[in-house]
């Protein structure tokens, strides 16, 4: 009697193993389309994922937490971002990075810190939009201002990280002529609702009519500022702390918001989770399923992001990351000549590997952006 009460008991627990790893997954359904694809089945965009850091585990599967991601439906990502939009405005935008998003691409940075306006000249013909950093820099508006005057229509969309979400600091950003804003730490769904409302003309925003040197820049025959500016704006917040993660679908629903990204590093901090603990993987897939859910694109600050993790695929925004043209100038890190800011929960040395400077054997300019390569149209 004795054995025969241990082997129901050990087919009882076999049966138990097999069923727990169905539920579970029955339990993750996408708040779009049910069931999941499994972690190493992902289809990632037109991007640039292998240019980071390598990702992943030593047995090559990918970096993720206890649930998978939500799939996106035929919406794809961006539904909301792209309902939006105005027939009218003339296509392709002028603002290169929202017309990438808007083309189901990813997009790359080169973060800028301190004035350096032949930096400038030079990173922005490479990349598809510019950090300038405001957030963690004593640089000015108006050296921000200078250093897009310097080399009007450069081509890399010029975005700030904000210090704050305040009216007086996006009216700054905005007149001088920044094609996005990126706003941090933000909590809750006010912040975010600031962050896009400053950041556009009624009737979707309360953006000041003042002047700037967005007039010289941007205004052309053939363009017209006002009319267009709305929806070539690329208004961004970040998520860093587990506030915001908790929040995360308020600010996702947020009208006028484009992308929401993860502040890698200080959600790490804030939470205490190092970035491969299954418990912070979790909050950037909850973040991840919000942005989708609610038709926004969804990014993270870290460019490790663009390889190797379960959110890999649908990364389509990242501070810094390879240019789409193969280019990278020597030393490069988060401001000019800098170490490279150490990554939590990423072995120190699990980094990319070495690109010469200059040129590479990557993607042309054209190849990147075609419309570029095309006679001046609308805010060329």
């Amino acid at each position: 009697m004795n054995r025969l009460r241990l082997a129901i008991a050990v087919c009882g627990a076999a049966l138990a193993a097999m069923a727990l790893p169905a539920a579970q997954g029955a339990g993750t359904s996408s708040p779009q389309a049910a069931g999941q694809s499994p972690a190493g089945t992902q289809t990632a965009p037109d991007g640039r994922q292998n240019g980071g850091r390598t990702g992943g585990t030593a047995g090559g599967s990918l970096i993720g937490g206890t649930v998978m991601p939500a799939k996106a439906d035929e919406r794809g990502w961006g539904w909301q971002v792209k309902a939006m939009m105005n027939s009218a405005t003339p296509r392709p935008l002028y603002n290169r990075a929202k017309e990438r998003l808007l083309q189901d691409k990813q997009i790359t940075s080169y973060t800028i810190s301190s004035f350096d306006p032949e930096l400038y000249c030079e990173v922005g013909k490479h990349f598809d939009y510019i950090w300038f950093e405001m957030q963690h820099s004593t640089m000015s508006y108006d050296e921000v201002r200078r250093m897009m005057m310097t080399c009007p229509h450069v081509g890399a969309a010029p975005m700030i990280r904000m210090p704050d979400a305040f009216e007086s600091s996006i009216q700054k950003a905005t007149d001088l002529g920044a094609l996005g804003i990126i706003v941090p730490t933000v909590d809750d769904a006010l912040e975010a609702r600031d962050a896009a409302r400053f950041s556009r003309y009624p009737p979707f925003g309360r953006r000041s009519a003042g002047g700037g040197g967005y007039r010289e820049l941007w205004n052309a025959p053939d363009l017209n500022y006002r009319a267009t500016i709305n929806d070539n704006m690329l208004v961004t917040v970040m998520i860093e702390t587990l506030e915001g993660v908790a929040m995360a679908n308020e600010i996702a629903a947020t009208h006028g918001v484009d992308v929401i990204i993860l502040g890698n590093n200080d959600l790490s901090s804030f939470s205490g989770w190092t970035q491969n603990d299954p418990r912070y993987q979790d909050a950037i897939i909850k973040v991840h399923d919000a942005a989708l859910r609610y038709g926004k694109y969804y990014g993270n600050a870290g460019e490790q992001y663009l390889s190797g993790y379960t959110v890999s695929a649908d990364t389509r925004m990242v501070q810094n990351g390879p240019a789409c043209d193969g280019w990278r100038p020597a030393g490069r890190g988060r401001a000019t000549g800098s170490a490279e800011e150490p990554v939590i929960g990423v072995a120190p040395g699990a980094a990319r590997g070495a690109t010469p400077a200059g040129p590479s054997s990557g993607k042309s300019a054209v190849s990147c952006w075609p419309w570029m390569a095309a006679p001046a149209g609308a805010g060329k």
